[in-house]
């Protein structure tokens, strides 16, 4: 959608031999619609006596998705279990589970007051790659997360920034940049981050062969924010367009960020004779993480996360405790969650990944556009 990017392209025309699987492929989803949805759909509807029942090579696989975790769902049995939480000297350990509450209220008497020793203390420097590019499919997931936006609004107002030429092309199910690219992403991520308010004060550094990778890239690249975000007055979009092109900048920066790396330890411990674990995290260098939880900040619904681990204190193997109080802790087991657009989105796109997993050569990945 800009100049400089169209000149380019007819500047490094390829012959079009190259794209002839492309038109392979189109042509048999074509085929499929009318195979499946048109002939099954007349099936199924005289079958039932004429009311119409729509088959379709996507809806009916989908609806068969929403069918089996429903009827997970309603023949669930929730099964009750009881741990034990010892308190110790500035952190807590908790126990197997046990199906007995009186079994665990056993344990909880035989620990208060008595020593806890160390058995085992295991550390280890743990490395989360930043999150690499959206394509269509994760920047609906992520969308209706965050936003509680269906996947075809999402479509909608990316589509409406590709017109007003802030974003680059909707429908692509690549999450990588082609090599051509590499020298423009320095400058493009400076100008993204000087109109975001929430990358203003970090430092953003540009790992660009992060992201770059033609083996990837199909016919489009992944998602991304023009250089004209940069001339725009971003308060005057609507907020929907607003909140996916922040969306999609965020998640630019993020992708070429720095790790984000932590230790994490972990501890078992013995007392009346069962054995307790507790893990904790200590933060050593926020890297990406921190520019997505400023913009992360910035959103009226604050996205659900995980409880942090608090770091635990330092332990060495054989050290004696005392368990300074102990309780019992109820649970539950849970049935599935009901899908949502984002977790049906997820498992449209997975679907039957582990049939072919032994296939080489195969497409393993469905494409929810």
């Amino acid at each position: 959608m800009e100049e400089t990017a169209i000149r380019k392209g007819f500047d490094c025309l390829l012959d079009g031999k190259n794209y002839d699987n492309l038109y392979a492929a189109a042509l048999c989803r074509a085929k499929a619609d009318w195979l499946i949805g048109i002939n099954g759909t007349r099936l199924f509807t005289t079958l039932y006596q004429g009311k119409t029942l729509n088959v379709g090579r996507v809806q009916t696989p989908t609806l068969a998705l929403l069918a089996e975790r429903e009827a997970a769902i309603s023949g669930f049995r929730k099964e009750k279990f009881y741990t034990v939480e010892l308190e110790l000297d500035g952190f807590h350990a908790a126990s197997e589970r046990f199906a007995s509450k009186t079994d665990a209220g056993r344990l909880r008497t035989g620990c208060v007051g008595k020593p806890a020793t160390v058995q085992t203390v295991s550390q280890k420097e743990k490395t989360e790659r930043p999150p690499r590019l959206y394509d269509l499919t994760t920047l609906q997931r992520e969308a209706n997360r965050l936003f509680d936006y269906t996947a075809q609004q999402t479509l909608d107002y990316l589509q409406a920034l590709y017109e007003k030429r802030l974003a680059t092309y909707p429908r692509t199910d690549s999450r990588y940049l082609t090599e051509d690219m590499a020298s423009g992403l320095p400058s493009l991520c400076q100008s993204i981050a000087a109109s975001l308010p929430f990358a203003a004060d970090l430092s953003l550094p540009v790992n660009a062969a992060q992201v770059i990778d033609n083996s990837k890239v199909t016919d489009h690249h992944a998602i991304l924010p023009t250089a004209e975000t940069a001339k725009t007055d971003l308060s005057a979009l609507p907020s929907g367009e607003k909140n996916i092109l922040f969306l999609a900048a965020a998640r630019l920066l993020c992708a070429v960020g720095e790790p984000h790396t932590y230790a994490e330890t972990a501890v078992t411990l013995e007392c009346g004779g069962a054995v307790f674990s507790a893990k904790g995290k200590t933060e050593i260098a926020a890297g990406w993480t921190a520019l997505e939880q400023a913009f992360h900040a910035t959103l009226k619904q604050k996205p659900k996360q995980a409880e942090p681990s608090p770091p635990l204190p330092a332990l060495t193997e054989g050290q004696k405790l005392t368990a300074e109080g102990a309780s019992v802790k109820e649970g539950a087991t849970s049935p599935p969650g009901h899908f949502t657009e984002d977790t049906l989105l997820s498992a449209m796109e997975h679907a039957s990944a582990e049939d072919f997993a032994k296939l080489e050569d195969v497409e393993r990945k469905g494409h929810c556009i």
